[in-house]
């Protein structure tokens, strides 16, 4: 029988029987279903011995409920730009399907605490997985925010999938020059219409610190843990996904998180020191070299590798421990070979480190003292995603020399000088509670 996604359906398998509608599953060996006690099921289809439809999904019958969007005097002004992800996604019962919420009454009906907190306007630019995101992504997400801000709200929120999130952070950090309203990008690792979701508590979290402070620089915004009890502000540049699907997979590196936000009492308790003086115009440069490119070293890497980046603007090699490649003995010396080659065609190639935290010092043992000789860059403690991002938008913006100078900076935050042993591993604590 042709059954599609959506129909509600009775399958008799291994001696059971399980009634449900059928929902969306990229495997061909298995059928999943929504079971009327709510619950997923996957079934083999080797195992199946028959199907029955009970009802058929009727196409085009989701309805979307009609609600006024009030705008209450006193409250603040908040843009939700949408550029797709979990956060506005929820799972239709009826087609069985994801479908997302975008209009500013379909996020009320999603989110309706959110009227008592903020006047919201909800903006569309793009419904797309977020490893699908490229620059010009970053572009168009960056004059839609500079739109917003001219229009004189308080702050934005960018709601983004998780898998590429602090790829965007970093990106709109570095593009906003000189920035003077909060933007907050927020993404969820669970749908809405989930019990265990985060959306709700990460989109409020985000909201109330816009409210409370006076914060004028890029961030994120997500579960500080597993628990339902505070969100965590984190740092733009020094941030990173750490975990699949536990909610609070995202940790500050080689640094402290801004602020944390306290779900129930909605107090605002600030970790950093913020700074309060902003500048009277926003600066935007959007432009990105596309020639740019990431290679990670590993035991047996070939030097062929290195040539097929010929041609290329930039680099980032992300080494082992403090910075090294194979390069010393045997066939590693034509790595080392055609790296030279590289680096004397004028590509700016930056090393950083496989180790998450920590930072590349290329002065400790001769191979990287070595590769510091033939004019490789140390990327000091930066996060292999944000060198590359930085690199792609520095070469983009600026001539080659001022490129090689502002790479070795400090200049949102990607660098710094001081590690502290609590912005370490130590202080976050990974094993507890369980996904």
């Amino acid at each position: 029988m042709s059954v599609k996604i959506g129909d509600f359906v009775d399958i008799a398998a291994d001696g059971s029987n399980y009634k449900g509608r059928i929902m969306p599953n990229s495997s061909k060996d298995v059928i999943f279903l929504k079971l009327e006690s709510g619950y997923n099921v996957g079934i083999n289809r080797n195992s199946i011995k028959s199907i029955k439809l009970a009802k058929e999904v009727k196409k085009n019958n989701i309805k979307t409920k009609k609600t006024a969007v009030e705008q209450k005097k006193g409250l603040p002004k908040i843009a939700i730009l949408h550029t797709g992800g979990t956060l506005a996604s929820k799972v239709d019962y009826e087609t069985g399907g994801v479908i997302s919420r975008f209009k500013p009454e379909e996020l009320l009906d999603l989110f309706p605490e959110i009227r008592e907190i903020a006047n919201i306007k909800s903006v569309f630019i793009s419904n797309m997985f977020s490893e699908e995101m490229r620059f010009e992504n970053y572009a168009k997400i960056a004059k839609a925010v500079l739109k917003e801000i001219n229009s004189g709200v308080k702050g934005i929120i960018i709601g983004h999938g998780t898998d590429t999130m602090h790829y965007t952070a970093a990106a709109l950090s570095f593009m906003f020059e000189h920035l003077n309203v909060p933007i907050l990008i927020v993404g969820a690792q669970r749908s809405s219409d989930r019990g265990s979701s985060d959306a709700a508590m990460n989109l409020v979290g985000a909201i109330e610190f816009i409210n409370k402070t006076e914060f004028h620089q890029v961030a994120i915004c997500m579960h500080e843990s597993e628990s339902d009890d505070n969100c965590i502000i984190l740092p733009a540049v020094k941030t990173r996904k750490m975990h699949t699907s536990r909610r609070d997979a995202f940790k500050p590196i080689n640094d402290n998180a801004i602020a944390r936000v306290n779900y129930k009492t909605r107090t605002v308790e600030i970790l950093k020191k913020i700074e309060k003086e902003k500048p009277k115009k926003n600066v935007l440069k959007i432009k990105f070299e596309e020639k740019v490119g990431i290679l990670k070293t590993y035991p047996n890497i070939n030097a062929n590798i290195i040539k097929c980046y010929k041609g290329y603007k930039g680099l980032i090699i992300e080494g082992t421990g403090m910075g090294h490649m194979p390069i010393s003995q045997g066939e590693n010396k034509k790595i080392f070979n055609e790296l030279k080659k590289l680096v004397k065609s004028g590509c700016i190639v930056v090393m950083t480190s496989q180790c998450i935290f920590g930072s590349v010092n290329m002065n400790v043992y001769s191979p990287g003292r070595n590769l510091l000789d033939i004019g490789i860059i140390s990327g000091e403690d930066m996060l292999t995603e944000t060198a590359y991002i930085k690199l792609a938008w520095l070469l983009g913006n600026y001539k080659k020399d001022i490129v090689k100078e502002l790479i070795k900076k400090d200049i949102r935050g990607e660098i710094k000088e001081r590690i502290l042993p609590d912005e370490y591993l130590s202080k976050y604590d990974f094993n507890k509670g369980t996904d």
